[in-house]
């Protein structure tokens, strides 16, 4: 006889409270592209410090981008500012401003981590954008511009499909439709590496946290590890069987210990793959869906994994692979993008059906709290429901 599998605490904390813990709001664009505004444009040490603000006190801001793109679709393509507030965990109902971009759909998007500004990558070019910051602390007045600068090494290069800084914003990777990866120091826009044909097609870029190396994945499951410094290629790292690469993140482990994630779609399922980084061999996978995988990301801490699926299901893994929170139909389209935010305490999730969506991960112990406590809920109805079946 087969027993049924018991749901996760954490299945169980979505499927009651889910609505509580979670914020959407839909923007009327479809959503290619979304990440968190960097903290010092927001506060400051002094204004923390007067106001006796913790961090998880303060309000935050997320880039959007997306649209309709060329046609007559009437949806307008733009790049967009919203507001959360992580007390109420809410989202701004409208955006806090809005950039219309004409015909060009913005497809990605890069932000400096350092608050420079934000790359946009568009049908034929990237373009640079600049945050409009208030002389006061007011959150809710910051906006973003287009800038003067014109990025020529990165006019008429046709669409980028992968672009991202490394995490002191000293360098700028980008990949493009055509296979071409270029690597530029940043902000002089000095080329590092140029590649013509690193693949057929670049789905992803990533920057190791010591910044040596970055990792690119192409289309056919080929993915190389690059030495950034030497611009030669250290490592090819294999699929197996029938194994098709979508994803790639460096991380690290709770002993500073950098580790790579890949992940793949097999027959079963979506599968996280981890390698080693000195070795450059796999130690080991997992299979955590079973729908394509559509989106993926790691938190800056290396404690969370986040997935996001064609079906719209966003799962949260921990660094040992086990399920910690699962929201299904979290979107009512393909989950597009999954960005953690600095403080590796919320993930922002957008989808092509307009909306963005910002997860609270809770700790262990306030989830296993939580869990007791619906046990003994269901146990005293369970009662309840037997004693009135007794009196009647």
């Amino acid at each position: 006889m087969q027993t049924k599998k018991q749901k996760p605490s954490s299945e169980i904390w979505i499927s009651i409270l889910g609505m509580s813990q979670l914020s959407t709001q839909k923007y009327g664009v479809p959503i290619y592209g979304a990440a968190w505004v960097p903290t010092n444009l927001l506060h400051n040490k002094k204004q923390e410090e007067e106001e006796e603000l913790d961090s998880s006190e303060l309000r935050q801001c997320l880039v959007l981008c997306g649209g309709g793109g060329e046609g007559k679709s009437g949806i307008p393509n733009s790049i967009l500012l919203s507001l959360f507030n992580p007390t109420s965990n809410s989202l701004s109902p409208t955006p806090l401003s809005k950039i219309g971009t004409g015909a060009d759909l913005p497809y990605r998007m890069a932000v400096h981590p350092g608050g420079d500004g934000v790359i946009c990558s568009f049908p034929k070019s990237c373009r640079w954008f600049e945050w409009d910051v208030p002389e006061s602390s007011e959150t809710y007045k910051l906006d973003l511009k287009s800038s003067e600068k014109i990025l020529t090494q990165m006019e008429d290069v046709g669409q980028q499909l992968a672009m991202t800084f490394n995490a002191d914003g000293s360098a700028l990777a980008v990949g493009g439709e055509d296979g071409h990866l270029r690597v530029f120091k940043w902000p002089s826009m000095e080329v590092i590496l140029d590649e013509n044909d690193a693949h057929a097609r670049i789905k992803d870029l990533s920057f190791s946290s010591d910044e040596n190396y970055l990792v690119s994945l192409g289309s056919g499951s080929s993915c190389r590890v690059w030495d950034v410094s030497s611009s030669k290629i250290v490592a090819s790292l294999p699929k197996e069987n029938d194994e098709m690469f979508g994803f790639c993140r460096f991380s690290q482990t709770k002993d500073n210990t950098q580790i790579l994630y890949i992940t793949a779609m097999r027959g079963q399922g979506g599968s996280i793959i981890y390698w080693d980084t000195t070795s450059w061999k796999r130690i080991g996978s997992k299979q955590v869906v079973r729908d394509p995988i559509s989106a993926f990301n790691v938190s800056s801490d290396g404690e969370f994994l986040a997935v996001g699926t064609i079906q719209g299901d966003i799962y949260i893994v921990n660094s040992s692979m086990r399920v910690h929170t699962v929201i299904k139909k979290a979107h009512l389209g393909l989950v597009t993008v999954l960005m953690f935010s600095d403080d590796s305490r919320h993930v922002v999730s957008s989808s092509l059906d307009s909306s963005a969506r910002v997860t609270l991960i809770e700790s262990k112990k306030k989830q296993n709290g939580l869990s007791i406590w619906v046990v003994l809920v269901v146990l005293l109805l369970t009662i309840l429901a037997y004693i009135l079946a007794l009196v009647m």
